[in-house]
Formats: structure tokens, C-alpha cells, sequence
């Protein structure tokens, strides 16, 4: 049986491996007329689809994936790799005949942050239709992700997304929402993201963007004012989260998690869960996630290698403890363990363990970076190895 369906943005990406003592800016390794030597490139899938499906197949969930190429090389490698790992995952994916398949050029050098080259191909026509929601009435979870490149649905503010988590809601299915930066010159950064939002968030049960994504969403006026700082999750601080969770829970959502890079991960749900209307993947004790409240530090990797879709990784870990009938704070422990598993290999998919190694490794004791909140209303519990907020209410 089928737990999770994954749809939404796919893409093959090329990531080329750089020498660990390779030093510079990205703009002197990427300068006009210079020749940077680089290593062999991995080939892998990438999108929502890939990295939260695919990872969600390595933590041992039964998933489907939803996504649309063309029927062109890119398509056929896409296909072959979604099939290396099962056949059936390829079963709902849409073949587009004479579509381009969407690829992404992946320049992660060490010591700094990662640049993409991005083409969108046949994600820009994916629509509420391309969705199978028969399958959906036998699986517990509906995911779905990177809207913001995905054109049909920020145009006309979001009809097109609320429409399809409208259907996928009345499947009964439990339903998570991902984001990713919308382009500030393009299409996508002039939408109107909080009608958008608005519209679409009272049919989803997890929400799971980035901090970066949310804030430039919804306080347009705060993102510019971190974002001229030159570091901006290092200017955020938990006031900023706590608003925009405010947002998110009077849209209608019920659980909220926000990746904050380096920084962890922050969490908060709603006052009140009702098992039925949260949907089949809605875990045994659902008065544990009300009115809850936590950040979790990262973990500490062996090693950095890559940080291409630890946020997708990092979701991945949530859903899959969500599917596993977790505690909102086992379920975040997970979800930045996965999260730091991730970034040990150069893809996003390589460094992920299965459930129960994810488990174990966080049970021998396995180190988390120190995070401090100088914040009002914060405690640190070392038991959990946790901050709890002011408005953490466990019942």
C-alpha cells in the first residue's frame, strides 16, 4: 500500500565536484574568460519529487512520485534513475512528448553556499489535473513542492494550487506544502504570495518552507532589511519566526516547520487538532502536537560535502516521522538528522540512512551543533536536547 504521494517540481541536476582546496568567491571560480578545473560530476535527480520522494523511499515509506517531464535525453536519464531505486516509483510521472525536461546546473563548491543554473521545462506546465488523485485515496500523505517555480501555480495568486490541494484534502489524505525562493526579477518574486498562501494553506496540514522563503512571502519589508545585513538567518531572531508562524496558523495551517539552515529547525502547530479533518496520517496521540512550540539544533555531520536538498532531506525526516507516529519533538530530532545525514554525500540523496540506522545514530549520542536563543520565554531542555518557546502549551 501506497503511504506517501510526492508531486511536484523535478529536474535532473549536474553537480560537479570541486577540490576541498579550491578558495574564492563564487564570482572569481564563475568569472567571464576563467577556467576552473573541477572533478566529476554527479548526475542525479532533483526537485521536491526526487529529494523528499526518493529519501522518503530510503527511510522505508511506500511512496509514489508525481512529476512531468518530456519525452527528450533528460527525460529518459530522470525516468532511469527514479527506476534504479524502484521500478513502481516511476509509475505516476507524466512523459510531455516533445517537452524539455527541467535540469539545474548545481555550482556547490566547498566553504561556500551553493549557486543553481535552472531550467524550468515542463514543471512550468504542471497543473492540478497532472495529479492522480486515485492514488491518493489509498495513500495517508499528499506532498507537494516548489511552487514558486512551477508558473501555474503563483499565476492568477495561486488558483490553480489551492484548487489542488482542495481535491487532494477531500481524498482524506494528510497534506504538506514545501516552498523555494521565488526570483526576485522574475515572475515568481512579483506574485502576490500572501493571497496566494491565503488561499491555499486552509487545505494543508504541514507547511514546511524555509525561513528565507517565508519571510520574503510574507514581510517583504523585514526580508530586505535582514537580506542588506549580508547574512540573513543570522539576523533573524525567534520574534521573526514567531510572526510568521502567527501567519501561517490563522491561514489555516496546522503544523509549521521552518528550515533555518545552520541555525536548525523551528516548529510550531496550532491550538487544536481534530484527527479526522488532519487526515490518515495523523499520529495516535494528535493532543501531543497541539499548541507546541520548539527549535532544534543541528546536528554535527562527520563532514560537509554538499548541501544540495538537505532542506527537502530535512522534510523528508519530518514526513516520515509524522508516517512513523512520532512526538512532535522526536519528530524534529529526525528531521534535522536526516537533514545532517544529507549533507555528508554531494547529492541529496546518497548520505540518508534508513529509519531505524537514523534512529540509532541519534540514540548513540550523536553530537548537535550548540545554538543559543537569547530570547524571552526560551528554555533549554538537555534531556531533548531542545529549545521549548514561551508558547509551547504540551498537553
Amino acid at each position: 500500500m501506497t503511504e506517501a504521494v510526492v508531486a511536484g517540481h523535478i529536474c535532473l541536476d549536474f553537480i560537479p565536484a570541486f577540490d576541498a582546496s579550491l578558495r574564492g568567491e563564487m564570482d572569481a571560480l564563475v568569472a567571464p574568460g576563467r577556467l576552473t578545473e573541477v572533478g566529476a560530476a554527479t548526475f542525479s535527480t532533483g526537485g521536491a519529487v526526487s529529494n523528499t520522494g526518493l529519501n522518503l523511499h530510503r527511510l522505508g515509506i511506500d511512496t509514489a512520485l508525481m512529476g512531468k517531464v518530456g519525452d527528450d535525453l533528460f527525460g529518459g536519464a530522470v525516468l532511469d534513475i527514479v527506476k534504479r531505486y524502484k521500478p513502481e516509483l516511476a509509475d505516476g510521472m507524466v512523459v510531455v512528448p516533445g517537452a524539455t525536461t527541467s535540469y539545474t546546473i548545481v555550482i556547490n563548491p566547498p566553504h561556500l553556499d551553493r549557486a543553481f543554473l535552472h531550467c524550468a521545462g515542463a514543471n512550468h506546465t504542471f497543473s492540478a489535473d497532472d495529479v492522480r488523485y486515485d492514488l491518493l485515496e489509498g495513500a495517508r500523505l499528499f506532498h507537494f513542492g516548489y511552487p514558486p517555480i512551477m508558473q501555474r501555480f503563483y499565476a492568477n495568486d495561486g488558483d490553480e494550487l489551492a484548487e489542488m490541494f482542495r481535491r487532494a484534502k477531500a481524498t482524506g489524505v494528510t497534506t504538506a506544502l514545501d516552498m523555494s525562493m521565488p526570483d526576485p526579477q522574475g515572475p515568481s518574486g512579483h506574485a502576490d504570495w500572501r493571497k496566494v498562501l491565503e488561499k491555499t494553506l486552509p487545505y494543508v496540514d504541514i507547511f514546511a518552507p524555509s525561513f528565507e522563503e517565508l519571510l520574503f512571502m510574507l514581510d517583504r519589508v523585514r526580508f530586505d532589511e535582514l537580506d542588506a545585513r549580508g547574512d540573513l538567518l543570522e539576523g533573524m531572531t525567534p520574534a521573526d519566526a514567531q510572526l510568521l508562524a502567527e501567519m501561517v496558523m490563522a491561514a489555516g495551517a496546522k503544523v509549521l516547520m521552518l528550515k533555518i539552515g545552520e541555525r536548525g529547525a523551528y516548529l510550531r502547530t496550532a491550538f487544536v487538532m481534530d484527527a479526522e479533518t488532519f487526515g490518515r496520517a495523523a499520529p495516535p496521540d494528535l493532543r501531543a502536537w497541539e499548541s507546541r512550540e520548539l527549535w532544534a539544533p543541528c546536528f554535527l555531520p562527520t563532514k560537509v560535502v554538499g548541501t544540495t536538498g538537505t532542506g527537502d532531506a530535512t522534510i523528508a525526516g519530518l514526513l516520515a516521522a509524522v508516517l512513523h507516529g512520532q512526538s512532535p519533538e522526536d519528530a524534529l530530532t529526525i528531521a534535522t538528522a536526516v537533514g545532517a545525514s544529507s549533507v555528508e554525500a554531494a547529492d541529496s540523496l546518497s548520505g540518508v540512512m534508513t529509519f531505524d540506522q537514523t534512529m540509532a545514530r541519534i540514540a548513540a549520542g550523536w553530537a548537535r551543533q550548540s545554538l543559543a536563543l537569547d530570547a524571552p520565554g526560551w528554555h533549554w531542555s538537555a534531556a531533548r536536547q531542545l529549545w521549548t518557546g514561551p508558547l509551547d502549551l504540551p498537553g
